[in-house]
């Protein structure tokens, strides 16, 4: 393609967290138009391709196609990117279908349902010469970015120490009769993993950000309470976790707790603190997708910096180049800066600031907290990786044939 004409973008999975991804794409049309245009939407139910569909058409006049299966769309469409945000068992498989098709592809986290699978996207993207970023917005926030600023540039913590992070609820299981209803993250071979392996990955990429490469993870992993499912008439369980307390140390000596429940009645309460030699960062959110802008900066002489407070100082300390490059046209919206991020990428030539490999590192830790559990032993993750270690994965890779 030429770098004159606009990406032909493809979205294949028009629901959950692909919305997010739309409306991002919408803003970024408005305000630079000639960057992309949409040319087709794609999912198994016609209707919510439809109604992306529909959504895309107020910011552009030419049509786009509907399909309801990939293979069709890639035989018929000349795209030039997909976004890709369907199940995680069928990342790697969609993923490799689009490149080999010609396109670029942003993948939704993971990038793959294992290690296996999310090393057969690297090497596909390198095969067909291709970029497989991947969909990683948490760091991207006005407030993580100035989190980063303030702990790795300002040093406003000191030297990072360790850090804890802690959520614990109460989520009382249904019961059977007022089940509901199935979906693909119920599915050992479609979800994968729970929330250490969806959400967590968020915390993991971030925790990398801020204090480096995880080397291993000690980990205790738990279903505590059953959740029944209605599938087709028939009652299925969740084989998702609900709890586990993960150790992560790190290659710089920092050691940091991770741990999270659903299955804890009587008293909640969520406590996500990363302490520096200086003082400690104290979070507001959750342990998962933060630091957020409430966040508290508590150092030892006794002065307290709300993140809030601190944003346009580092927004103040960037050039005009790096404003344009963390937040394009001045957008804070994170996942709006993905989905710049990826189309600027294919412009420019460039990688885009997250990609496969390192969403691949991302899960690997996650993956390591799996396998220290069905182990019973400390993992390092560099093992995960080389595949060495794959208790966990390894009926998930027989089932895909990897």
């Amino acid at each position: 393609m030429s770098s004159s004409e606009p990406i032909k973008l493809a979205m294949v999975g028009c629901g959950g967290i692909a919305r997010s991804h739309l409306k991002g794409y919408i803003e970024i049309k408005r305000r630079e138009p000639e960057l992309f245009k949409f040319v087709a939407m794609c999912d198994t139910v016609r209707e919510r391709a439809e109604g992306f569909a529909r959504e895309a058409s107020s910011v552009q006049d030419e049509p786009i196609s509907i399909y309801t299966e990939l293979e069709e769309m890639l035989k018929n469409e000349a795209v030039d990117a997909v976004d890709i945000c369907t199940p995680h068992g069928l990342h790697h498989i969609h993923a490799i279908q689009c490149m080999e098709a010609g396109a670029h592809v942003l993948l939704e986290k993971p990038v793959g349902i294992t290690i296996k699978a999310a090393k057969a996207v690297i090497e596909a993207s390198k095969r067909f010469g291709r970029i497989a970023a991947t969909a990683e917005q948490c760091f991207r926030s006005l407030p993580a970015r100035t989190a980063k600023w303030a702990i790795c540039e300002v040093g406003l913590i000191g030297e990072p120490r360790l850090f804890y992070a802690q959520q614990i609820s109460w989520s009382p299981p249904p019961q059977e009769w007022n089940a509901p209803k199935w979906h693909w993250r119920v599915d050992r071979y479609l979800g994968g993993g729970g929330l250490v392996f969806d959400s967590g990955v968020h915390f993991i990429h971030t925790m990398r950000v801020l204090f480096g490469e995880i080397e291993s993870v000690f980990a205790q992993v738990k279903q505590l309470q059953k959740r029944p499912h209605n599938k087709d008439g028939q009652i299925v369980y969740d084989f998702r976790e609900d709890t586990w307390m993960a150790i992560l140390n790190f290659s710089s000596g920092m050691n940091g707790f991770w741990s999270y429940t659903s299955a804890a009645p009587g008293h909640q309460f969520t406590h996500v603190v990363y302490y520096g030699s200086d003082g400690a960062l104290i979070d507001s959110g959750d342990a998962f997708h933060g630091p957020f802008s409430g966040a508290l900066i508590h150092r030892v002489d006794g002065r307290v910096r709300r993140l809030s407070e601190l944003q346009n100082e580092f927004l103040q300390s960037l050039s005009e180049e790096q404003r344009m490059c963390l937040f394009p046209h001045g957008i804070t919206e994170p996942f709006t800066i993905e989905c710049y991020d990826f189309l600027d990428a294919i412009r420019s030539g460039r990688q885009p600031e997250v990609d496969a490999e390192d969403g691949m590192r991302d899960e690997a830790v996650s993956i390591a907290i799996y396998e220290s559990a069905a182990t019973g032993s400390a993992v390092k993750i560099q093992d995960v990786i080389d595949g060495n270690v794959e208790c966990y994965q390894a009926d998930i890779n027989a089932h895909w044939g990897l």
